[in-house]
């Protein structure tokens, strides 16, 4: 196959176009969880609390088995340049299998999440509206997955433009469905939390439909479906070794910021409260860096299915750049309207909104900080993967983040008592870390690609 050298322009407007289809709908996707947020923290203090708690368990349970989902990038990508339709089936195939065994092992132990929570040193209110909320949700995990593996398939081949849509329609349904259930609005029974989980459940079960009737509909010569009962051993082994040390990368990282959660219910169910309100703002902006992430590692991937180092090298340089030019322009957001994007979180009715505001000021100073590190993190992920490398990734992410990161928390935290900035600014130091040294590994990798 001859290759031709693409431009730093052409590399741009390549990622770009793939990128911004994958940041909107992880925006959209996003807004749901917001949406979430903000009717709760208008709802009741407590009830954001609890939710906090709960989406982070769920969410850190939900990254392990999406590594199988994620694998599908990277494998179909390669496959896709190499015009091999039966690779790319075989793949999507073996990961929705392992997707669905995941979802059913891990869905038995939310049955006792209250008394999971209480035990990690919980309020018992937060607790028991937090075991309430999760009751309804995890039922959302198995199709959650499903949708995982989808959008993969999907983003690798290209077919970026139904995320998009499929995210922003279930976006505003989630809006609708929590503004009648959480506040017995329209006739509806007022659910407060339990409304909410309703919601959740509702839109990820209507998402895995939408992603399904898309993929037979538009793309029928992959016949993903077809027989779906038959096993394919060497796959799904080859899925499995790849999505594994994926999921794990994840849960160091998210649990990271899980623990720092827990963490933080320990400081006060307020810090807490603005600890929720402060992820938030700051996950928002991260997802531009999940797109060009997602981006690089369709890229890379297509450039392993041609063995073309040139554009692997110059796509990576590419596709960090974007990245880093808008986590400056985030963090100058941060730092400039710190209270106005707290106070989009909070009731003006509400009793502890100066000290919620306060606290939450000061995380959002935080925040700015880390925006770069994080981002340098997340690209640096996107590419090995791109790459097929996850294994070493995820030794890296390990150590930076719970033998580095959590104990810096920690110790700022409780032991010199900086509070609920001390456990941020650890955060801050296992990023940075990790970037560094995924960096390097990305790097160091390339030169070698294809020998």
């Amino acid at each position: 196959m001859e290759i031709t050298t693409q431009s730093y322009a052409a590399h741009t407007r390549a990622i770009f176009r793939l990128g911004t289809p994958l940041i909107l709908s992880h925006v959209a996707q996003f807004a749901i969880h917001m949406t979430d947020t903000i009717m709760l923290g208008w709802y009741d203090v407590t009830a954001l609390a609890a939710s906090t708690i709960a989406t982070t368990m769920l969410f850190v349970v939900f990254i392990v088995g999406a590594g199988f989902g994620q694998a599908v990038t990277p494998l179909v990508a390669a496959a896709a340049e190499e015009n091999d339709d039966t690779q790319v089936r075989r793949v999507t195939r073996m990961s929705l299998w392992l997707s669905i065994f995941y979802g059913f092992l891990v869905t038995v132990p939310f049955f006792w999440a209250e008394e999971i929570l209480l035990a990690i040193g919980q309020d018992a209110d937060v607790a028991h509206l937090a075991h309430l909320y999760l009751q309804i949700t995890i039922w959302q995990m198995i199709p959650a997955l499903l949708v995982m593996a989808l959008k993969s398939f999907l983003a690798a081949l290209e077919h970026t433009a139904v995320l998009l849509w499929a995210t922003v329609g279930t976006a505003v349904l989630n809006g609708f469905v929590n503004y009648a259930l959480i506040f017995g609005n329209w006739g509806a029974p007022e659910l407060g939390i339990q409304g909410a989980a309703i919601a959740s459940l509702t839109v990820t079960i209507v998402s895995v439909l939408i992603l399904i009737g898309y993929t037979l509909r538009v793309l029928p010569q992959y016949q993903l479906f077809k027989n779906f009962w038959r096993s394919d051993r060497e796959i799904l082994i080859r899925v499995f070794r790849l999505g594994w040390p994926i999921g794990l990368t994840s849960l160091a990282e998210g649990g990271l910021f899980s623990a720092s959660a827990i963490m933080m219910g320990w400081i006060g169910p307020l810090e807490l409260a603005a600890h929720g309100i402060a992820i938030q703002l700051a996950s928002l902006t991260f997802m531009v860096h999940i797109g060009f992430s997602q981006a690089a590692t369709v890229r890379a991937g297509r450039a392993v299915g041609r063995k073309d180092t040139d554009s692997l090298r110059r796509g990576g340089l590419t596709a960090i750049g974007m990245s880093a030019f808008f986590a400056i322009l985030a963090s100058a957001t941060f730092i400039l309207l710190p209270e106005t994007l707290v106070s989009l979180f909070i009731d003006p009715n509400e009793p502890e909104k100066v000290t919620l505001l306060a606290i939450g000021t000061q995380l959002l100073f935080l925040a700015a900080v880390f925006q770069m590190v994080d981002a340098a993190q997340v690209m640096a992920l996107g590419l090995l993967r791109g790459v097929q490398d996850t294994a070493v990734p995820m030794i890296i992410a390990a150590v930076s983040y719970w033998i580095i990161g959590l104990p810096s928390s920690y110790i700022l935290a409780f032991v010199f008592d900086f509070g609920a900035e001390g456990l941020w600014f650890g955060l801050v130091i296992g990023l940075s870390v990790a970037a560094v040294l995924l960096m390097w590994r990305f790097w160091a990798r390339v030169p070698r690609f294809g020998s």
